[in-house]
Formats: C-alpha cells, sequence, structure tokens
C-alpha cells in the first residue's frame, strides 16, 4: 500500500513509496458473527489512513462532553448482565407499518372533474427502514392500480437522507418522488407500536372525498317521465351472472329435421339472450358454435309496425311493447323464439336459486332429459357377408378398423409345433375320366392349422404336376361364415373325403410321423381315424410303430406312396 512519508507533499508518483515491512495482503472480512448473528464489521483505521466521519468528533461536541456532568447511581457492586444482541432484521423481522393515505391526480382536459382522489396504503417495513406504496385495486375501474412504489427506502431530501418511522404520523403530508401522500389514519398495531417508543400519534382524518363520485351519485336533471330502472345498478350486481336452460330444438317440420339439443342463456347483465347447439363427438355436423348470437329479443312489437316486412324489419327499441324477461322462460313449458320453437326440460342450480329468490311464484316442472340415441359404440358392429376375397380373417380385419391390422396368432401354438407336418397322400374323385390317375400329397400344418396340395408329376399325363393349393385354411362343407369349422386331423381319416373349394380328395394312405402324433394326442382323435391309419400302416395297436421305426418329431418322412 503507497504511503506518504512526506508532510505537504503531493500525492504524485515518485512521492511516494511501498511499505516494504508490509506482509499482509489479504482482503479483510466485512461481516462478523455476534450471538450467531452475522453483522457488518466496522472497518479498522490503518497506518496513514484517515478515520470514518461518523468516527470523527467536532471540537464543539468535544467541548460538550467536558461540560457534561455525569449523573451517577450508586448501586450494588456487582454488575448487571449485559442484554444478547439481537440484530434490526431479526428484532424486525415480519412487523409492520400500516398508513392509509390519498392523493390527488391532476385531470387535463375534462369538463367533468379537476382531480381526482385516490385512495393509497403505505407500508414501512421496520426490518430495513423501506417502503412501498400500493393503491387497491378497483372493479371496472380504467385505471392501472395495484403496486405505484416497490419496496424500497425513499429519499427523503437531497442530502441522501431516508425516511424514517420516526418521520410519519397521521395528519402529514409524505412526498415521494413529486407526489403529495396525505396520512389519514393508520391501523392499530402502528399506533401501538409508535406510542410505545414515545411518540405521539395525532388524531386520525377522514379520507377526502372525490368530486366525481359525488356528481355521478347525484340526479341528473330530467326532462321526460323518470324511470325507476336504474341500468348501471343492474350492471354493478348483475354483471357475470347468467342463467342457463337445457332446452330442445324441435326442427322435424323441416326437411331432414329431427330433435335437437340447445343452450340457452339469459344475461342479466342487460336482458339478451343467446343460443348454442350441443354438439357430440362423431354426429356429422359442422360444429357451429352460436345458433342465435346474443341479442335482446322482442315479445310484442308496436301494431305501427307490423304492415311492414319483417324480414328487412330492423327492430329498435321504439317499434318494440316488449322484450323477454326471465319469467318468459319456465322449465317444462314451451317458448317460440324467432320463429323456431324450444321445449326447456331442466336448468343449472343458479338459475333455480335465481327463481327461488325473485321470481318464487314461477313453477319449475324439470322434465327427463333427451335420452342419448344409440352411437356406433353401443351398437353391436355387423359384419358384412364374406365376399370370397382372402381368408375370412383378413377380410375381418378390413370391417374392425379403417386401416386393417394382421390378425393375431396363437404364437405358443406356433412355437411348439414349428416344421410339423402331417403328410398325408390323396386321390381325385372326379366323375372326369382324365382325373383318374392324377395323385396328390396333402400337407397339414399344425403350427397354424393350414393345408397345402402337392401334385405329383405322372409322365404322359398331359397334366402339368406342382403346387395345386397354398397353405390356407379350409372351412368343412355346410358351415357358415358367422360360425366357420375348419378341418384339423381328427378329421382325416384313411379313405375319408375331404372338400377343397369344390373339388373332393379321398385320403389314400399316410406317413408314420401321423400315427405318432395321434398316438400322442389319442384323448383327442375319435377311435376311427386313429384305427383307420393303423390298419393301412399296417400296425398292431399293442406292438407299437411298424419296423419299429423311430418317431420323426419334424415330420421329414417322405409321402407314402398309395397301395394298389
Amino acid at each position: 500500500m503507497s504511503i506518504n512519508t512526506g508532510h505537504g507533499l503531493p500525492f504524485l508518483p515518485g512521492y511516494t513509496f511501498r511499505d516494504v515491512t508490509k506482509s499482509a495482503f489479504h482482503r479483510p472480512q466485512t461481516l462478523a458473527y455476534r450471538n450467531g448473528y452475522a453483522l457488518p464489521r466496522r472497518p479498522t483505521v490503518g497506518i496513514g489512513q484517515t478515520p470514518l466521519l461518523s468516527e470523527q468528533l467536532t471540537q464543539q461536541e468535544i467541548s460538550d462532553l467536558s461540560t457534561q456532568t455525569a449523573h451517577v447511581t450508586y448501586a450494588s457492586s456487582g454488575h448487571s448482565k449485559a442484554l444478547d444482541l439481537i440484530p434490526a432484521h431479526v428484532a424486525y423481522d415480519k412487523k409492520v407499518l400500516r398508513f392509509y393515505a390519498y392523493f390527488k391526480e391532476d385531470i387535463l382536459y375534462s369538463p367533468d372533474e379537476e382531480y381526482r382522489v385516490r385512495p393509497v396504503v403505505v407500508h414501512y417495513f421496520l426490518e430495513d427502514d423501506s417502503m412501498c406504496v400500493i393503491e387497491p385495486v378497483v372493479e371496472n375501474s380504467g385505471i392501472p392500480q395495484g403496486t405505484l412504489i416497490k419496496r424500497q427506502r425513499l429519499p427523503k431530501n437531497e442530502r441522501g437522507e431516508h425516511f424514517h418511522w420516526k418521520d410519519l404520523n397521521l395528519g402529514m403530508d409524505l412526498e415521494v418522488y413529486g407526489v403529495k401522500y396525505r396520512l389519514t389514519h393508520c391501523d392499530t398495531y402502528t399506533q401501538d407500536f409508535m406510542e410505545s417508543e414515545g411518540m405521539i400519534v395525532n388524531e386520525p382524518e377522514p379520507m377526502a372525498v372525490d368530486p366525481y363520485i359525488t356528481h355521478r351519485n347525484k340526479p341528473q336533471p330530467s326532462y321526460i317521465t323518470p324511470t325507476d330502472f336504474d341500468d348501471l345498478h343492474q350492471f354493478l350486481t348483475m354483471d357475470r351472472k347468467v342463467l342457463r336452460f337445457f332446452a330442445l330444438w324441435d326442427n322435424a317440420d323441416s326437411l331432414y329435421g329431427d330433435t335437437r339439443p340447445v343452450t340457452i342463456q339469459y344475461y342479466l347483465v342487460d336482458d339478451t339472450v343467446e343460443i348454442r347447439e350441443v354438439h357430440e363427438a362423431n354426429s356429422g355436423r359442422d360444429p357451429f358454435p352460436v345458433l342465435m348470437r346474443r341479442q335482446r329479443l322482442p315479445k310484442k312489437i308496436k301494431q305501427a309496425s307490423g304492415p311492414f316486412p319483417s324480414c328487412v324489419l330492423e327492430v329498435s327499441s321504439q317499434e318494440v311493447d316488449e322484450y323477454y324477461s326471465p319469467k318468459d322462460f319456465q322449465v317444462g313449458e314451451a317458448v317460440k323464439l324467432m320463429g323456431r320453437r324450444f321445449l326447456l326440460y331442466d336448468c343449472d342450480g343458479f338459475t333455480k336459486s335465481y327463481f327461488q329468490k325473485n321470481h318464487p311464484e314461477v313453477e319449475m316442472k324439470p322434465r327427463e332429459g333427451p335420452k342419448k340415441a344409440d352411437t356406433f359404440r353401443d351398437r353391436k358392429k355387423e359384419v358384412p357377408p364374406y365376399n370370397g376375397f382372402g381368408s375370412l380373417e383378413d377380410s375381418l380385419q378390413n370391417c374392425l378398423s379403417l386401416v386393417p391390422e394382421p390378425p393375431k396368432k396363437n404364437m405358443i401354438k406356433m412355437l411348439e409345433n414349428d416344421q410339423k407336418v402331417l403328410r398325408y397322400a390323396a386321390k381325385l374323385d372326379s366323375q372326369n375320366p382324365q382325373d383318374e390317375g392324377r395323385r396328390f400329397m396333402l400337407s397339414y400344418f399344425l403350427s397354424d392349422d393350414m393345408i397345402s396340395i402337392f401334385e405329383k408329376p405322372t409322365r404322359n399325363s398331359g397334366i402339368l404336376g406342382g403346387k395345386f393349393l397354398e397353405k390356407t385354411r379350409i372351412p368343412k362343407p355346410g358351415s357358415t361364415v358367422e360360425h366357420p369349422e375348419f378341418y384339423s386331423p381328427a378329421d382325416f381319416a384313411i379313405g375319408a373325403t375331404v372338400e377343397v373349394f369344390s373339388h373332393r380328395f379321398v385320403l389314400t394312405d399316410a406317413d408314420h410321423y401321423v400315427l405318432k402324433y395321434l398316438e400322442s394326442i389319442s384323448d383327442q382323435i375319435p377311435s376311427q381315424t386313429l384305427e383307420s391309419v393303423r390298419q393301412k400302416l399296417g400296425i398292431d395297436p399293442h406292438q407299437g410303430t411298424a419296423n419299429n421305426q423311430p418317431f420323426d418329431r419334424n415330420g421329414d418322412n417322405e409321402a407314402v406312396e398309395p397301395s394298389s
């Protein structure tokens, strides 16, 4: 740190030097803890430093201290215990002084008022001597209200001083940022606090009266017969209060008309009526929100305007004798609005309480609401008849959803019976002599219960062999589309006839794996089917498989040629 060792030398480069004996260059702490609380530490005065202005005493103060006589009170020699230190931000936490005040706002270029009286609340926070000014919000005032001055220490004068709670009292003007706030009264806590500190609280003053409010309350001079109805009172008392009726619009007289549910809303603030449709999901109607816009509905029109065409008549208040009122809407009765008939069958809770309080003579007769028509969710889905294209499961998916999904499969069955095939030899039962020598191999896939047919090529027959039928599920003859029955291994007995899409096949033989599989599920297979396979393969049921051939799980045995 640079110090000046000379007296009267300017503090310029070359006239100072650094203290070579200094060894501590750390920044001093700014907080110290006393009684567990963090408090700002007063900086110490070092060598060559000037003490703070607050620590300097003027000569007048020193002389006053020397002339004063100390008042000594003799007591016991024991020292009294010092009180524990409690900082101000802890002692005065959440303690606020509240003053009620007002200020006058000048109104320019207005013939009705010169100034406006705006009440405010002044909050003084004892914790840090900060203040804020809040104006209570008045509904529909049209003036931005709320916090006028946010919480801060308000300047008292140009010397940098701030307002203290000792500077506040009732019946005084508090000038902040060019605005004078007149303090009129305070709450009980504020008065008790100031009196406990030895201050004399002035008498409270009444709040100033706004001349414009007083002027508006006076009745205006009228040269016509005054009306007993007050529009302003209706607006202040009935704002945002609506009567809601549930009704049915009888539109059956029009082409393709029906009865449609609507909601009739009667606004008490200005006696207007609005009709809204009740839309349902997937109803097929355009979602128009409003059937009739909000307006006053004339009930009786003067006779003078009767002959005038009503389609081009702009009805004003001069042509109308009477408008619709809440008494004209009786629950349980029909009302005709704008040429349309509406049946009021119920209303909400607020409407019922309003009629019981203001119109007890009106009878409320709620009726049963409209029953919901059968929706598509409630109706049983009707499956159209099978058209013959594809399998039954694939065609059914087109009827269940707009985007068809593949039919669900039994994955456990597919995994257990994967690559397990039952093979049978078959011949075609046909009246055509050309089909006499044709031989087929019928394969039954246990994983998905599908059947494929392969024709063995015969030399010089004139018929190409190969795939006769792809893998598909074959229904039994006589089964319906609603309840189809498909072929299973229990139906494939030797000598049985299998009808495949108007082609009749007679089973003539089977491989050894068929017998092994049927014996494993003998409790599910008719005895005639199992016995026919055993007789064809020449197997004694007590001896087991012929020639004791091993059991092939994959069913890869070749099909046995039909015996001659």
